[in-house]
């Protein structure tokens, strides 16, 4: 398989089509070629003009750990190009930034959910593009949770940094079939071109999106793994409660919850009796940790660890997010007056509670905490809008 950074790298029509054209690189620590080369060292290396260089959230190098931890701008001290930081004064490029190139290549890994902030950075970079008559190029790496599509989709009225537009939690498309869908969706006139994949099967049981000969580079901190990648849609709702989602950890976004005041053994049992269909396509284990930062920094917690891996892994079968709302539900059952949703300034959002802002609604929530709401209400609910989803971006689908 290659992705879009070595296949550009690889055929000299599309070299030659960036000559004498200047280059900004949208990049981040997961940008590299097959041979472990950074895009924006290898792309000067094969004499690409790169002007500049943009870092999305967690920077270009990856070193921010938390959400709404800023990055400044910065002069590369190699090159001695800007690196701009989508992440810090703007997430939205400004003029002056779009001044800096002619052609923006556009090189991130994701990891094929909504609240995951590469897909709005793509938004507002083809947005910005279109005003200014720039030209992107997504060089196209695969979307490791595959084709499965889950959730429902964000509220007109609900849009945020993590909420780019009206789509799934688990949204199914790689970032060129993105770009593809938010220019037809937003009517965006953009001179826009995809560097394919070569040789990604999304349905091969080869991974099932992620081939497992691919060695795996953290496109985030947190994101250490294929399976962290499997569970993020449901897992990343964590953020918006009072549960650990094991920040402070090695393994963090990988638990269904974490609390030193809940018994994650009887939690289970609340969720087999509930929905056991809903637990399918995994492996839970109850374990204990003690994070060394973040929510309840030294207090041991219980909790229970999801395995979207090995033998306990079915491609097909595995619902994180309805899987995470289920934990929810049991919680809010066995212990009704616990405080669940915390409320903070979530992606400098500050009006909404941040379990809202990252469903795109207060559906789930509202679920959650109607005691009468029963699993099917919210299935229901869900697959209607996957069926929505399925059916808009097939068109955009650059793979089988």
């Amino acid at each position: 398989m290659k992705t879009g950074i070595d296949r550009l790298l690889a055929d000299p029509e599309l070299l030659t089509a960036l000559k004498g054209r200047r280059v900004a690189l949208v990049a981040h620590p997961a940008s590299v070629t097959s041979d472990l080369t950074h895009s924006l060292d290898a792309l000067i290396a094969a004499g690409v003009n790169v002007n500049s260089a943009f870092g999305p959230q967690h920077g270009l190098k990856g070193d921010k750990q938390d959400n709404m931890v800023e990055t400044a701008d910065a002069m590369d001290p190699r090159y001695g190009i800007p690196i701009f930081s989508l992440y810090g004064e703007v997430r939205r490029p400004t003029g002056q930034m779009m001044s800096s190139a002619d052609v923006f290549l556009f090189d991130l890994q994701d990891l094929g959910c909504r609240i995951y902030t590469f897909v709005t950075t793509l938004l507002y970079l083809l947005e910005e593009a279109a005003k200014a008559g720039k030209e992107v190029w997504v060089l196209d790496r695969p979307n490791p949770a595959g084709r499965p599509i889950e959730g429902t989709l964000l509220l007109p009225g609900q849009e945020s940094f993590v909420g780019a537009a009206p789509m799934p939690m688990r949204h199914g498309l790689t970032m060129g079939e993105m770009g593809h869908w938010f220019i037809a969706h937003f009517g965006l006139d953009v001179a826009y071109k995809v560097v394919a994949m070569e040789g990604w099967r999304p349905d091969a049981d080869d991974g099932w999106g992620w081939p497992t000969s691919r060695l795996w580079i953290n496109p985030s901190p947190n994101a250490a793994n294929v399976n962290m990648a499997r569970c993020y849609a449901g897992t990343v709702m964590l953020e918006g409660t009072t549960l650990s989602e094991g920040r402070g950890t090695t393994r963090p976004l990988e638990v269904l919850f974490g609390a030193p005041d809940i018994d994650a053994g009887a939690v289970l049992t609340e969720m087999h009796r509930l929905a056991p269909e809903w637990l399918a396509g995994c492996g839970l284990r109850e374990c204990w940790y003690e994070p060394t930062f973040h929510k309840h920094a030294g207090m041991l917690c219980n909790a229970l660890m999801i395995h979207a891996e090995v033998g306990f892994y079915d491609h097909h079968a595995f619902k994180p997010w309805r899987l995470q709302a289920l934990a929810f539900k049991a919680i809010r059952r066995l212990y009704p007056d616990y405080p669940l949703w915390r409320d903070f300034p979530y992606e400098y959002e500050l009006n909404r509670l941040a379990i809202d802002v990252i469903n795109g609604g207060p559906s789930l929530r509202q679920w959650v905490d109607d005691a009468a709401a029963k699993p099917d209400d919210l299935d229901v609910m869900a697959s209607h809008d996957e069926a929505v989803w399925v059916a808009e971006v097939r068109e955009h689908l650059l793979y089988a």
